[in-house]
């Protein structure tokens, strides 16, 4: 099994998925994220424009955002957000504990301001999912200014 494989099923088995869940949207995920890298988080979301939309599934690798919706009626996957972490900015997030939720709100490249509300199922897992995205997050905003202090030095 490769390390997408290895990553994946445990994170996902984390966020409560069940296992036709998990082989409907992990084609998508492992196309976008690659066989060799690592999955650190899977969640279910919904848009926070959009909360009849119907369900999302959110991963976040070391390298990617990838976020899939899968259609009520049909249970059609399709992408809906597929980004290298480098190409997002204005990202934040925010435990909101009257709802139980975390908001986690970041900008596109192509200037789309994308919200996403992360049901918590424990309190732990919210933590686990701040620490993550707090770590993935300066380190992805850590590579992109390197190369620009070093050429201004």
């Amino acid at each position: 099994m490769d390390l997408f494989g290895r990553t994946f099923l445990p994170a996902a088995a984390d966020a409560g998925l069940s296992v036709p869940a998990i082989s409907r949207h992990m084609m998508i995920f492992r196309r976008c994220v690659g066989a060799a890298t690592p999955v650190l988080t899977v969640a279910r979301c919904v848009r926070a424009d959009r909360p009849l939309a119907g369900p999302h599934l959110l991963v976040l690798s070391p390298l990617r955002l990838v976020v899939t919706h899968e259609s009520r009626v049909v249970h059609r996957i399709r992408l809906h957000l597929d980004a290298a972490l480098t190409e997002l900015s204005g990202i934040g997030w925010t435990f909101d504990s009257r709802r139980g939720a975390l908001e986690f709100v970041a900008t596109v490249f192509d200037g789309t301001r994308e919200r996403f509300w992360i049901q918590a199922r424990h309190p732990k897992t919210v933590a686990a999912l701040e620490a993550t995205l707090r770590h993935v997050f300066r380190v992805a905003t850590h590579a992109q200014v390197e190369p620009d202090v070093r050429t201004a030095a």
